[in-house]
């Protein structure tokens, strides 16, 4: 009888997973196609497998970008995760004067639009002397990253109870020692959250990417796909299969993160 009750939500989760999952396969399967295969059959799930297409996307040199990318994202997330996280512990637990002025001054950041700033920084890159390199980049994703971080991670402070602090303060600890000891590993599903956020985020982004940097060493993957179109066609099988391999790590990311979370959740606060 459960079961029949159940039967609704278990036709709409299906339905949503064709509806999700179509595009991946898609992608997958279009990627072991030639472009012959393609235009005769072009919605057809793996019909064919050419593994060609992944030969010729590292032929044409296009790991570059992924090393672009993943060291422009991995930095700018570790330093996203770490100011965030010192700055969002006295923002939600301690009482000062200033408290919330700097809080609301911190989540005003989302409220910009970031595409307004792309001239003011493309001319602080070049008088700093870092336009066209991979710092151009890591400075302004860090920048537009920390306010929605800060903003995650002291909500999710709020939340835990006093009496561990205290408790904490009578065992001897100082500031440092609580955040480390007994606030960090509580945190651990926010910063996950922040982590697969951003990480997502910026290994995407294409704008600031497509102003701050013009040669092509330095590229990261949005701008490097470009490689894929030629002046009269696309070379549609070739552009999935870089897609495949590029959405490998986010893939990854995710998987390991969101088991981290659940295990945050479910134990977080019998930590310290």
């Amino acid at each position: 009888m459960g079961v029949i009750k159940k039967l609704p939500l278990y036709i709409l989760a299906l339905l949503l997973l064709v509806f999700t999952g179509f595009p991946f396969l898609f992608m997958v399967s279009t990627s072991f196609k030639t472009q012959s295969d393609f235009f005769e059959k072009p919605f057809s799930l793996f019909s064919s497998f050419d593994i060609r297409n992944y030969s010729s996307v590292f032929e044409m040199g296009i790991s570059k970008y992924f090393f672009n990318s993943l060291i422009v994202s991995v930095v700018a997330v570790a330093v996203v995760m770490f100011i965030a996280a010192l700055a969002s512990y006295p923002l939600s637990r301690m009482n000062f004067k200033f408290n919330k002025p700097l809080f609301l001054l911190f989540i005003s950041g989302m409220m910009l639009p970031i595409h307004a700033t792309l001239i003011p920084i493309f001319k602080l890159s070049e008088s700093m002397g870092i336009y066209d390199t991979l710092w151009a980049l890591i400075g302004p994703y860090i920048a537009f990253s920390l306010p929605i971080s800060i903003f995650i991670l002291t909500q999710f402070m709020q939340e835990i109870p006093k009496s561990l602090e205290d408790a904490a303060k009578i065992d001897g600890c100082t500031p440092f020692g609580i955040f480390r000891r007994v606030i960090l590993p509580i945190l651990t599903p926010a910063l996950m959250t922040v982590l697969i956020y951003n990480f997502i985020h910026l290994w995407n982004e294409f704008i600031f990417a497509l102003v701050l940097i013009s040669s092509p060493e330095n590229r990261t993957i949005p701008l490097g796909l470009q490689d894929f179109y030629g002046e009269f066609s696309v070379n549609i099988p070739g552009l999935m299969s870089a897609l495949t391999l590029f959405s490998l790590p986010i893939l990854i990311v995710y998987f390991f993160s969101q088991e981290k979370v659940v295990k945050g959740l479910a134990g977080g606060s019998v930590k310290g």
